[in-house]
């Protein structure tokens, strides 16, 4: 969905050529999988960053255009709101100092922006939703200029026939509101974490990636508070899924799934096709084998582990998993480490004897992870052994290790395996993530919701990690 189109209104032809194109891309694709004709290259990864353009008071600041205007680099691109944007790094195969050089490239390109931002009177902030947020803001009006974001809107609600979307969040407070667009989604702003991975090891990666969804967001929640109200640790979970919610009467587009993946991941791309209506039918000019239509499809289905068909820098095609799961936030160095986690954790996971579908039934898993969404640090999951620990105890003595280990055998090198899972670490022991020191600061100091988006940046431009944070 980071791809522009040239318009947003379709025809009933629009809609037959693109998913004539989708069904053959689909079939040829699984010709790929068949055949084994994606690429064997493995352990590679990546992210993308969401980060809020915000002013002088930390609220945000509608200046999206202008500032990529400025900024013109092909790595800092729009989101769907004025005051949002998106930072990526290139990816790096994971051994030796890759973390480091993520770390690096990622600081580069903060500053970078943090730096043009400032010559605008103004500033970057990442965090999962934004304390300081006003409704009126996520509304048409603070829309990016973009084609495919108003063609998404009008075709959400081309299929919801015209109704409104109504959110439903119990929290500790309760959230209740009806709104006639999809911008509730800008408020969700998150650390899209990529890892190419072999057709081979693909199935197995995949389904770790579920696996480990909630003991990563216990660890890493940052979205306590909507409209100055008090919801899960991760509200950006909920607050995602009912913002492009089509209707009851078709399958959710953002989901975590009801089962495990079972033969391949092509499984995912055939659901694609059957289950879920085409959106966005634009036609592209692009070869059947780079599989355009598919790809662009794919970008309107948001599961919370979601597969992607790439291309390495030979042409070849790959398979990438997007672990979506994680909120922005709160500094770069916190952000790196909880990538690492995720990536040490999937790593050590693949290396298991038995078939994790075969230890764990995935509606656990499923409960798991909503679990964690709501009560981050302090909830409680099932784990392999089939018992049920607070996570605070799985995460130090069982997946802190795993991970570890899981980067040990990706060869990375020993210092940085020491210092991200350090971060790591530190965050557990001290119980504290973004979500827990914003709840302790409205609990010293009140629910003023700008003035804890003023503390929480002043934080964040220390770059000191999370665990560090005082009140």
């Amino acid at each position: 969905m980071g791809q522009e189109i040239p318009n947003s209104k379709f025809t009933k032809h629009d809609f037959v050529a693109f998913r004539e194109r989708l069904r053959t891309e689909t079939e040829l694709l699984g010709e790929y999988f068949r055949n084994n004709r994606l690429s064997s290259t493995d352990n590679v990864g990546g992210f993308e960053v969401e980060a809020w353009l915000v002013d002088k008071n930390a609220m945000p600041s509608p200046i999206n255009e202008e500032f990529l205007k400025q900024m013109n680099d092909p790595l800092v691109v729009h989101e769907l709101a004025v005051f949002n944007v998106e930072l990526n790094v290139e990816p790096q195969i994971l051994k030796d100092n890759a973390l480091q050089l993520l770390h690096s490239e990622l600081t580069m390109i903060w500053d970078r922006c943090r730096s043009k931002a400032r010559e605008m009177d103004a500033d970057m902030m990442t965090i999962g939703t934004h304390p300081g947020v006003i409704e009126e803001q996520l509304s048409l009006k603070y829309m990016s200029n973009s084609e495919r974001y108003r063609a998404l809107n009008d075709q959400v609600f081309d299929v919801r026939q015209g109704k409104p979307i109504k959110l439903h969040i119990r929290g500790h407070d309760y959230l209740h509101s009806t709104h006639h667009d999809v911008m509730t989604e800008a408020g969700t702003t998150s650390l899209q974490i990529h890892l190419q991975v072999s057709q081979e090891k693909s199935l197995a990666a995949y389904n770790a990636s579920q696996l480990v969804s909630a003991p990563l967001v216990a660890v890493s929640a940052n979205s306590p508070y909507l409209f100055g109200l008090d919801l899960w640790d991760e509200s950006r979970i909920p607050l995602f899924q009912q913002s492009v919610n089509v209707g009851e009467e078709y399958k959710a587009r953002v989901t975590f799934s009801h089962n495990y993946v079972q033969d391949s991941l092509f499984s995912c791309f055939a659901e694609n096709l059957e289950s879920f209506p085409v959106l966005i039918p634009i036609v592209l000019d692009e070869d059947v084998d780079k599989f355009p239509h598919l790809r662009f499809h794919n970008g309107t289905v948001w599961r919370w582990n979601r597969p992607l068909v790439g291309f390495d820098e030979t042409g070849e095609p790959h398979l990438r998993i997007e672990n979506r799961v994680v909120p922005s936030g709160p500094t770069v160095i916190d952000m790196v480490a909880n990538a690492a986690f995720y990536w040490g954790l999937v790593q050590a996971l693949t290396q298991l004897d038995d078939a994790l579908e075969d230890q764990i039934d995935f509606p656990v898993v499923r409960q798991n992870f909503y679990n964690a969404c709501r009560y981050s640090i302090e909830s409680s999951v099932y784990w392999l052994d089939g018992e049920l620990h607070p996570v605070y105890n799985l995460l130090l003595h069982r997946l802190l290790p795993m991970a570890w280990e899981g980067l040990r055998q990706l060869d990375i090198d020993q210092k940085d395996c020491d210092k991200y899972m350090g971060i790591i670490e530190k965050r557990i022991l001290s119980r504290q993530n973004g979500a827990i020191w914003q709840r302790k600061w409205v609990e010293k100091y009140g629910k003023d919701m700008d003035a804890l988006s003023r503390a929480y940046l002043q934080n964040q431009l220390s770059q000191l990690p999370v665990h560090e944070w005082t009140i």
